[in-house]
């Protein structure tokens, strides 16, 4: 074959890659605006306080996502985004969990108190 022949074959080969990674840059665009949401949606519900390692772990992320997406390495951008969005979510999780343990743990407190009360109080009653 000689290289005229080839040529409309390299052309097409060419504009398939060319394809596959332009059509790679919407869905990690996606991804990474994705993420940079859940990150805020975690940081919203006291995450960096009560869940500090999940967080910085899912900011890291984002962060490398974004230069990943800004070096034009789509997936890895994609995949950073992804697993920012996982830390997130774990953060937010955590953090969630974290203040239901803290209301349990006040309601039983406060339901100790009634009952001392209420023995305090049957106790005087029944002198």
């Amino acid at each position: 074959m000689d290289t005229l022949n080839r040529l409309p074959l390299l052309t097409i080969v060419g504009a398939i890659a060319l394809a596959g990674c332009s059509s790679m840059k919407t869905p990690a665009t996606a991804e990474v605006a994705s993420s940079r949401t859940a990150v805020e949606a975690a940081a919203s519900t006291g995450a960096p306080e009560l869940a500090p390692a999940e967080m910085a772990a899912a900011r890291d992320k984002m962060l490398r996502a974004n230069q990943a997406l800004a070096a034009k390495d789509y997936r890895t951008a994609q995949d950073l985004a992804q697993q920012a969005q996982a830390d997130a979510k774990l953060a937010q999780s955590k953090a969630s969990s974290a203040k239901a343990t803290e209301a349990a743990n006040k309601l039983q407190e406060d339901i100790r108190v009634l009952r001392e009360e209420l023995e305090r109080a049957n106790s005087t009653m029944t002198r």
